[in-house]
């Protein structure tokens, strides 16, 4: 039977309380939504699967993988619709990122018992309240994803203002058929980070991963000299869309090398006028902020400039200082010439050389401790 599978993680992890990101832990080498949409694939051959991701990280999601990735929303509900855009297949099963270690007998339930909305279940082992009353605990049901929706169904029960909390409550709604089955321990909900107690989750890999950068800009007159985030004292300055900082710019380009999420050019476009005369000091503090809560640590830098002018002797340790205190991690800071050859050689400008290494954040190590 022709299904499509879809994977909510679009969501802002707030509840977990972590610097990374819920969907960007590490399982091993790949990202959390990854490992899910991998996982659940490896169970069932969909015929497309679709992954919803915050509206800042469609793009990191596509370097990443090979799914059709939909910007999300800040309602679940709204993602899904979204992502349903994109079904033409007569099912859809729709999961959450946080629940990530579905057993494959989950799916295979749900695949031999279709219906307008085929959902999994616990029953409750202890006594429930509500509202201050003692209730039947054999007429609660404790819902899980993923549910299994006729996709034309669940489109039409989404059409709608109301807001929903799953795709069987809309289907219901809608007046349409749902088939209950017994669902699983192992699907519970990642929501808070003591959560991470699940036998799926393996630790991140150890693996260093290694970025290179290279950049150049040409002098220009009536315009500061900023290296690396320091002024050095010239009568000239850099020609760029920002403040020209070329060391800085070729530190971007390696961090984001060693993360695989491509270069400064499709983060901070110089056709974008809110980056015109920018510090790259925020350029860099950006780049920061997205490798901490992608599920990245900074290792180390080091950075070659090459330069027949300024002399940089005196301004290596400051620059040195400046940027190690901003990574928050060893940077090694080198000045050489270009022994008067090219563009370089002949001072009319500047080109820097940068290798930088990151690993991915414990979050296993962290738990433990």
């Amino acid at each position: 039977m022709d299904v499509t599978l879809i994977v909510l993680s679009a969501g802002n992890s707030t509840r977990f309380n972590y610097p990374v990101k819920k969907q960007w832990l590490r399982i091993k080498d790949k990202p959390l939504w990854l490992y899910v949409a991998n996982r659940l694939n490896g169970f069932y051959s969909f015929k497309n699967t679709i992954i919803t991701a915050n509206k800042n990280d469609v793009r990191l999601y596509e370097k990443l993988c090979d799914y059709t990735i939909v910007e999300g929303a800040e309602e679940r509900q709204y993602s899904l619709k979204n992502a349903l855009a994109k079904v033409s297949t007569e099912y859809v099963m729709v999961t959450d990122v946080a629940r990530a270690c579905i057993p494959k007998k989950i799916i295979e339930k749900l695949i031999q018992n279709p219906a307008d909305c085929t959902v999994p279940y616990l029953k409750p082992v202890d006594t429930v309240v509500y509202a201050d009353s003692t209730i039947n605990r054999d007429e609660v049901k404790l819902i899980q994803t993923p549910q299994l929706s006729r996709t034309e169904i669940l489109k039409k029960a989404l059409d709608t203002d109301r807001l929903f909390t799953d795709e069987r409550a809309a289907v219901e709604a809608l007046g349409g058929k749902i088939k209950y089955i017994e669902g699983s321990e192992e699907s519970r909900k990642i929501t808070y980070f003591k959560d991470l107690n699940l036998p799926c989750l393996k630790s991140p890999s150890q693996n260093i991963l290694l970025g290179n950068g290279y950049d150049t800009h040409s002098f220009t007159k009536n315009k500061k000299m900023i290296l690396g985030g320091v002024e050095i004292e010239a009568d000239y300055g850099l020609k760029a869309h920002s403040d020209g900082d070329v060391v800085i710019h070729s530190l971007i380009d390696a961090l984001l090398g060693a993360a695989g999420f491509g270069d400064i050019g499709e983060f901070f476009p110089d056709t974008d006028e809110k980056y015109k005369g920018i510090s790259s000091i925020k350029l860099l503090e950006h780049t920061i902020d997205t490798l901490t809560y992608t599920g990245y640590e900074i290792i180390n830098a080091d950075i070659t400039i090459i330069a027949e002018k300024p002399k940089l002797k005196i301004y290596k340790t400051a620059i040195q200082r400046n940027l190690s205190r901003i990574l928050n991690s060893q940077v090694n800071v080198k000045a050489t010439t270009n022994e008067k050859m090219g563009f370089v050689g002949r001072g009319e400008g500047i080109a820097v050389i940068s290798t930088a290494t990151l690993k991915y954040k414990d979050w296993h190590e962290d738990y433990n401790s």
